[in-house]
């Protein structure tokens, strides 16, 4: 990667059109893992006005580098051809068209295309160009740049303005590339060869068909005639007439011009005009010279003639010493007079507003009629004033897009403190003001637990102690629901109530609800009595049957389950044992068949139920209480596993129930004839096999 220069500034314009390269070349999603990852913190959407630092720009190019694997020449030639095309959109296509009627042209006005923006963007820091003509006849293009490193987006930009505007392909390749020596005040100066590699020079049918092509492609169409002339002056058959002698006077062209200056080879003035002479009266003094009033601020050159003829054909900027806290600044043309041996500086104020003029002390009287100077100062007030109103949407724009991103995140959390106090689907329909009906559930399982000893660690301890004590086994507890996708239903002091198969129907209710409570009582034993110090200790009830479930009241609802199947399941847990899991026959008869270990309690006698056989659930030799507790295998894939066992099983009971019958039907040599040959029904299999 190469060395970038920093401690600059740009707009967000240029950010903007680096984050509409990435996306239009390269995908959102390259953006986004820019943003997210890469460089963290780059906002969604970039201010056009805002001035942002060159650090958040070049980071920026040299992620998308190492992102992407590309060369750096490579983006920034990607970056400059793209940047042509987001400056036609963003509404300069028109104005980028006038620059010049050929390439030369238009190279050589980009300096004052920059100088007529600076008005709109004070911070800009643009690069400027300059174009001659080598020895061999190839155009140089002179690049002279604060930002090291970047040269490689002029090409980019040149070879799309050139192929757009001019239907001509050019090849541009650097001949020097060295620290600025023509003291410009850019740190760098690059040089380019531009071959124009096809150019049409004759007047033939397939250049007149691409030339009417252009002319249907542009805003404003033109006509025959005009087609014509642009042809004429393409061919460069046009040569300008001069007069024999000026038709004007001094007098006049000193009031025509009144912010002219003419100065020989030594910089001594020799001419000014008239308003010139009113605001800087030292100038037509004796011996006075250029550089004693004034000094170059664009291009940064040397005060002299050579320096100047240099860069002739670019716009020059010249600052008065006048006053130091309101300097007039000059701005326009250089040109040279080989008869007189002098130079011609035809300028006008360089202002960008209203308050501008009155803090030099002029008015607009003192601008000559013709001078645009006098229109350009009442548009860009009007201009300002609609870039502020801009800059402040944009800013709002901004802090509602951040405001509406604290609010989606404060959304999220009051949702998922409402998934936790209702079903997914039931808070949903609450949001959406409907109402919910309560619904039957033919099967499902419901476990209740309680702290053993629980009244005597309340009398024993400080409220705050329990409080710690119940925080810690509820929250290992809820995370066991998540694991095993059972749901919560309720807690009570130190009762937890949870439910499977409701309010979501699984043929695995049993299966989940007994693995969870295996994780219940293993999570259980990490959790201290804070009387004894020691693990504590639970009791579990399990009961298997229907339900009817529904939400119950308007404040602080809630999703209940009311039935016989919750008061059975209650019963199993006041009647169980510490540290056993206790199960009902219902529950019993849905596991017995899914690989617990589950031993027989006998008959016990059940508090309004009467007498009751139930059994203790001791583990899950087929699953390891690490899978159990989420800590390896997803118990999602075993309930799958559980799932297609089940409908195995189902379809071998209806395969032999099947075969049963045909049997009982077969006739006693019909049956003698199957065993005697052999044919074995295979239940596993479900058919007949040899």
């Amino acid at each position: 990667m190469q060395t970038w220069s920093r401690g600059l500034s740009e707009y967000g314009f240029i950010n903007s059109c680096l984050q509409s390269l990435v996306v239009d070349r390269f995908g959102l999603e390259v953006w986004d893992q820019i943003r997210f990852g890469s460089a963290p913190g780059v906002q969604d959407t970039f201010m056009t006005y805002t001035v942002y630092d060159d650090v958040l720009t070049l980071d920026l190019v040299k992620e998308v580098c190492s992102l992407l694997d590309v060369p750096a020449d490579t983006v920034l030639k990607l970056f400059g051809e793209h940047f042509f095309s987001f400056c036609k959109q963003a509404g300069y296509d028109t104005m980028l068209r006038t620059l010049g009627g050929t390439l030369v042209e238009f190279i050589g006005n980009l300096d004052a295309l920059h100088s007529y923006l600076a008005l709109s963007y004070q911070e800009m820091n643009a690069p400027s160009f300059r174009v001659e003509t080598a020895e061999d006849g190839t155009m140089l293009l002179h690049y002279y740049s604060d930002r090291k490193g970047l040269h490689h987006i002029v090409p980019g930009i040149i070879e799309a303005v050139a192929k757009d505007f001019f239907d001509i392909k050019v090849n541009m390749t650097v001949l020097s590339q060295s620290e600025e020596d023509e003291r410009t005040g850019k740190k760098e100066h690059v040089v380019f060869r531009v071959k124009l590699i096809n150019q049409p020079n004759e007047l033939g049918e397939e250049y007149f068909r691409r030339m009417r092509d252009k002319r249907m492609s542009l805003p404003v169409q033109k006509n025959g005639w005009d087609l014509i002339r642009e042809v004429v002056l393409f061919q460069g058959t046009f040569t300008p007439c001069y007069p024999d002698k000026l038709w004007i006077e001094e007098k006049a062209f000193c009031n025509a011009f009144p912010f002219h200056i003419v100065f020989d080879r030594n910089l001594k003035v020799r001419q000014t005009g008239v308003n010139l002479q009113k605001f800087i009266p030292g100038l037509l003094t004796e011996d006075a010279t250029m550089d004693q009033y004034f000094a170059i601020i664009h291009p940064q050159v040397t005060f002299t003639i050579e320096s100047i003829r240099k860069f002739i054909n670019s716009q020059f900027i010249l600052k008065s010493y006048k006053d130091t806290s309101s300097p007039m600044k000059l701005r326009g043309q250089m040109l040279w007079m080989d008869s007189f041996d002098c130079m011609l500086y035809l300028c006008s104020p360089k202002l960008r507003s209203l308050q501008e003029l009155q803090d030099v002390g002029l008015h607009l009287a003192d601008l000559a009629q013709h001078d645009v100077t006098r229109d350009l100062v009442l548009l860009n007030q009007q201009r300002l004033a609609e870039m502020e109103l801009t800059n402040q949407l944009e800013r709002k724009k901004e802090e509602l897009r951040i405001l509406s991103r604290y609010l989606e995140a404060e959304k999220q959390k009051t949702e998922m403190l409402l998934y936790a106090m209702l079903p997914r689907h039931i808070a949903n329909q609450l949001k959406d003001g409907q109402s919910v009906e309560a619904g039957e559930f033919e099967i499902c399982t419901i476990l209740f637990s309680d702290v053993v000893t629980f009244t005597n660690i309340c009398a024993a301890c400080e409220p705050i102690h329990i409080v710690h004590m119940l925080n810690s086994m509820y929250s290992k507890f809820d995370r066991l629901t998540n694991i095993h996708d059972i749901y919560k239903v309720e807690t009570i002091g130190d009762a937890y109530m949870v439910v499977g198969g409701v309010p979501v129907p699984t043929p695995t209710h049993a299966n989940r609800v007994a693995n969870f409570a295996l994780g219940m009582r293993i999570a259980a034993r990490e959790v201290t009595n804070p009387v004894t110090g020691k693990p504590i200790q639970i009791r579990v009830g399990l009961h298997t049957g229907p339900v009817l479930a529904g939400v119950v009241g308007q404040k602080m609802p809630r999703y209940c389950l009311f039935g016989d199947t919750v008061n059975t399941a209650s019963r199993m847990e006041s009647h169980g044992l510490p540290d056993y899991i206790h199960l009902s026959t219902t529950t019993y008869n849905a596991l017995k068949d899914g690989g617990f270990h589950i031993q027989e309690r006998g008959q016990i006698e059940v508090k309004g139920k009467g007498h009751m056989t139930t059994y203790f659930l001791l583990g899950n030799p087929l699953v390891s209480d690490d899978a159990i507790m989420g800590q390896n295998q997803g118990m999602d894939d075993i309930y799958n596993q559980s799932t297609n066992g089940l409908k195995r099983h189902k379809e071998i009971v209806l395969y032999c129930g099947t075969f049963i019958l045909l049997f009982i039907n077969l006739s006693h040599k019909q049956k003698h004839q199957i065993f005697n040959n052999g044919h074995i029904f295979n239940p596993l299999n479900a058919k007949f096999v040899m």
